[in-house]
């Protein structure tokens, strides 16, 4: 399985290289994007969701923050984004245990940027809780709220869940989007990171219109 996601990890290496393009991403079911066959509850009925499933382990994930970002900030009211972490094992797992507690801490805002250039430029593990909470510490945030939110049973409940959420998204690598629980492309079936936001608003219009 790790094989699995690691090699559609690094597939998406050669589409930073692609600029975006002016027109429309043509959007085709099963080559632009893949809908999916059952689909997936969302958090906010009533809003359309995009989720972003990464892992701050991938280096294309990294890539795409600056380019992500910026959009995010620019989605209307009736646009609900949300991260969920990858969970195959591993730093895998200790990544998005560390997430979801900085999450639920309410903190991820302020800190995800330093967590993700930690271990993308600074070469840091940071797959012990106790490495995780010596860090968070030097972000301000209180180290012993850290370990105890980690080891709690309600982040227990998160990972479960974000887990099952990958399942029933069908997903084999980061970083992946889907769209109201219906449509799930990436960066190699749209073309690029700048392309795969221009299939992302196109599928959100879609739902919108839909509406």
């Amino acid at each position: 399985m790790r094989n699995l996601i690691f090699g559609a990890v690094l597939a998406f290496a050669s589409a930073f290289g692609v600029t975006a393009q002016a027109a429309d991403v043509p959007l085709e079911a099963g080559k632009t994007y893949v809908q999916l066959a059952s689909p997936v509850a969302v958090a906010e009925p009533g809003k359309i969701e995009v989720v972003e499933m990464f892992w701050y382990g991938c280096p294309h994930c990294y890539a795409f923050e600056p380019v992500i970002n910026p959009w995010v900030e620019k989605l209307p009211a009736d646009v609900n984004f949300v991260r969920i972490p990858a969970m195959f094992g591993g730093p895998w797992d200790a990544h998005g245990q560390l997430f979801l507690t900085l999450e639920a801490m309410g903190v991820e805002h302020k800190v995800h940027n330093a967590v993700f250039n930690a271990i993308q430029k600074e070469h840091k593990r940071l797959t012990d809780p106790q490495d995780m909470a010596e860090f968070v510490a030097t972000q301000g945030i209180d180290k012993d709220k850290f370990l105890q939110t980690f080891n709690s049973f309600a982040i227990k409940g998160q990972i479960a869940k974000a887990k099952e959420l990958a399942k029933k998204y069908e997903i084999s690598g980061v970083p992946t989007m889907i769209v109201n629980g219906k449509y799930r492309f990436d960066l190699g079936t749209a073309g690029g990171p700048e392309q795969t936001l221009n299939v992302a608003d196109q599928l959100i219009a879609k739902e919108r219109a839909a509406k």
